[in-house]
């Protein structure tokens, strides 16, 4: 994995930077507590190996074993306390179904330590479903289980290992782990360390885990496959086949800008499922979508999950088995849009020519980049500003730029741009990143997409070809502005391994044109 820079020091920041985001997680947990409805108990529940975990349960007052009903199983997300779903549990069990959530092993009262959705944490999912049937009213039949972030990937894990599992709400989770983290063979940095430091906080993290963690640190490409393996043993995309047998029904949701687990690995993974489910992607970041929910506020990521649950678990009739499987929310024009599938979405494609032989030098940051981590998504979800550049001031010695010409009516891109280049290195490894850009009148550009890219043990001087999928996105253009693909070689969110002197060249030969094809929505 080559020479990263800049880690330590973003670790040990990302930990000050953790602990305000736990200090904020923790009031939306705890917030609900005060106007409980449904009666809530604190047990303990013994995990896979003897491990207790924390939990509490939510259930209707005649829950016993005459009057049964379903199950919803509730882990935490990563670094938060097992209070974080009362709001919804209390709702859940007032319409009607015990709810159990608990705190993952590893975090605050709970025993054992991270395994960041190893084994021990699929299987502490099953002894949790145990428990509930031995102690409350559960019907053995209806269960179901979801969760937000670490506990969406939990839950999807579990459903494919337990097929007592009828029905799952996974949001704002991944599917390929690797693919989430490490895309284009790229460490996300900025995001990794943000999970390292808030579980450095609130738990103990596994040998395993913390060597892990070092080595993506370190670059060490001697470990990079023992980190691939590490990570498939922890994507429900490895258990497909196991998760469509057992059948239980899946809906999934995430946020366009999520700078933890992006929008690409969760859609792709959608897309080979063949149990019943449901994909809805809207503006935000990391979690973000979900978090008035968890204060008990009105939210539609929550209102969804429980109306699947309704039609899975119950047998209600509520309509949303004949909707559109796949719901989008554009980040620019709101209201949701319905598609019979992913590979509708981006219907119509045109292609952005990036001609000619453009070189930049590598190692500085061009002004181009993908934001910060958590915050840029968010404020794109509340007051439209993503990440912004003046296209026309990017200096070009390190960025390179093309851009369309003006469109005479609004683009709405809808799914997943791909860049197609010719890229001849002078060094033997190096990372790239990539950015599309909605670019006003005056030049100023708002970030539509972007991705990174790193190779190795290329020959320097030597030309090859990069294919690369920006992250999906929702996103209008206006009539009158132009679509620009920046590409540059530094951006804070990723660690970058070109050496120093490092110069790329970007060309579009004759019977192999560079482009970039931009997916629009069938108008």
């Amino acid at each position: 994995m080559g020479h990263g820079r800049r880690t330590t020091a973003l670790r040990d920041t990302a930990v000050g930077a953790a602990a305000a985001a736990l200090i904020a997680g923790s009031v939306v947990g705890l917030a609900p507590a005060a106007q409980a409805a449904a009666p809530v108990r604190f047990v303990d529940i013994t995990g896979y190996g003897g491990t207790v975990l924390k939990a509490n349960v939510a259930a209707p007052a005649d829950a016993d074993a005459t009057h049964r009903y379903p199950l919803i199983v509730l882990p935490t997300s990563w670094s938060l306390p097992q209070v974080e779903y009362l709001a919804q549990a209390q709702k859940l069990a007032d319409s009607g179904y015990i709810v159990v959530s608990y705190n993952v092993r590893g975090f605050y009262q709970s025993g054992g330590q991270i395994e960041v959705a190893g084994p021990p944490d699929v299987a502490d999912a099953s002894k949790v479903i145990d428990w509930a049937l031995a102690n409350t009213g559960a019907d053995p039949q209806h269960i179901g289980i979801a969760g937000v972030s670490y506990g969406a990937g939990i839950s999807l894990l579990a459903a494919a290992h337990d097929k007592r599992i009828k029905a799952v709400g996974a949001l704002s989770g991944w599917a390929d782990l690797i693919d989430s983290i490490y895309s284009g063979r790229t460490q996300h940095v900025e995001a990794t360390a943000l999970l390292d430091g808030t579980a450095t906080l609130t738990g103990r993290e596994s040998p395993e885990a913390n060597q892990v963690f070092k080595d993506f640190y370190a670059s060490n490409l001697d470990r990079e496959q023992a980190m691939i393996d590490w990570g498939e043993k922890r994507s429900p995309a490895t258990y497909l086949d196991q998760l469509d047998k057992n059948g239980a029904a899946v809906f999934m949701a995430n946020a366009w800008s999520d700078s933890v687990f992006p929008a690409n690995q969760y859609a792709d993974f959608y897309d080979r499922l063949t149990v019943p489910k449901r994909l809805e992607l809207r503006p935000g970041d990391h979690a973000t979508a979900e978090l008035s929910g968890l204060l008990g506020l009105p939210n539609d990521v929550w209102t969804d999950t429980e109306r699947w649950f309704d039609h899975y678990l119950k047998g209600t009739d509520n309509g949303i088995d004949r909707e559109q499987p796949v719901q989008l929310e554009s980040r620019t024009s709101g209201g949701y849009e319905g598609y019979p599938d992913w590979k509708s979405v981006g219907a119509t494609q045109k292609k952005l020519a990036l001609a000619g032989a453009t070189t930049i030098h590598a190692n500085v940051d061009s002004g181009a980049d993908g934001g910060v981590v958590l915050l840029s998504g968010l404020l794109d979800q509340v007051a439209q500003l993503p990440p912004v550049a003046s296209i026309p001031l990017l200096p070009r010695r390190w960025a390179a730029v093309w851009q369309s010409e003006r469109y005479g009516s609004a683009q709405q891109v809808r799914g997943t741009a791909r860049l197609h280049t010719t890229l001849t290195p002078t060094k033997e490894s190096g990372t790239l990143v990539a950015y599309l850009y909605d670019v006003g009148p005056l030049g100023l550009g708002k970030l539509v997409t972007h991705a990174p890219y790193t190779w190795y043990d290329r020959t320097p001087g030597k030309s090859f070809d990069v294919d690369l999928d920006l992250f999906s996105t929702a996103y209008d253009v206006p009539a009158g502005h132009r679509l620009a693909l920046v590409i540059d070689t530094v951006d804070p969110l990723y660690i970058e391994h070109n050496p120093s002197g490092a110069q790329l060249t970007f060309s579009s030969p004759v019977d192999d044109p560079s482009y970039v094809s931009v997916p629009l929505r069938e108008q």
